[in-house]
C-alpha cells in the first residue's frame, strides 16, 4: 500500500477508535475493538492481536486471524523484543530475526509495540503480522504507537 495512502486509513481508524474506545473504561474490550478495526481495514494485516503480561509470561489475548500461539516463551520473540526495549519493533524479514516465534508459518513480517499502563508498566503487546515481507514501515509505527495509547487512556 502506497505510505499516503496507507497514513491517511491510520488517521481514519484513529479517530474512530479514539470514539469507540471512550465508551469503555475496560482495556480487554478496548483491545478486542482495537484488533477488530485494524485487521478488517488494513489490508496488509494477516494477523492482529494483543499479548497480555501475566505473571512474567506473554499469554495471547483478543486477536483477529489465524490461531495464535497461547503463550510465548520468555526472553524469544518480537513481542519480548518490544518489552525489553519499551518501544516498537519492526521487522521487514521474520526469518532474519533471531529466536523469532512462527506462530504462522505464513508471516513474513511483524510488527510489535508494548502497551503502557498509567504507571508506565507494560501490560501487553499488539502484535501485527503480514504475509508480505517488508510490510510494515514508519507510518505503521507511528500511528499503531497512538493507537496502543488508547488501551488504558
Amino acid at each position: 500500500m502506497e505510505e499516503s495512502k496507507k497514513e491517511g486509513r491510520y488517521r481514519r481508524i484513529l479517530a474512530q477508535l479514539e470514539g469507540l474506545t471512550l465508551k469503555t473504561k475496560d482495556p480487554i474490550a478496548r483491545m478486542a475493538t482495537v484488533c477488530a478495526l485494524l485487521h478488517h481495514k488494513m489490508d496488509h494485516y494477516s494477523w492482529t492481536g494483543f499479548y497480555l503480561v501475566k505473571g512474567g509470561r506473554l499469554v495471547v489475548g483478543p486477536y483477529q486471524g489465524p490461531l495464535a500461539c497461547l503463550e510465548l516463551e520468555p526472553g524469544k520473540g518480537v513481542c519480548w523484543a518490544a518489552v525489553e526495549r519499551s518501544g516498537p519493533v519492526v521487522v521487514p524479514d521474520v526469518d532474519e530475526f533471531p529466536g523469532h516465534i512462527a506462530c504462522d508459518p505464513r508471516s513474513r513480517s511483524e510488527i510489535t509495540l508494548p502497551v503502557f499502563n498509567q504507571r508506565n508498566e507494560v501490560t501487553a503487546v499488539l502484535d501485527v503480522d503480514s504475509d508480505r515481507p517488508g510490510a510494515f514501515t514508519r507510518v505503521d509505527s507511528h500511528y499503531l504507537e497512538k493507537i496502543v495509547c488508547l488501551v488504558h487512556q
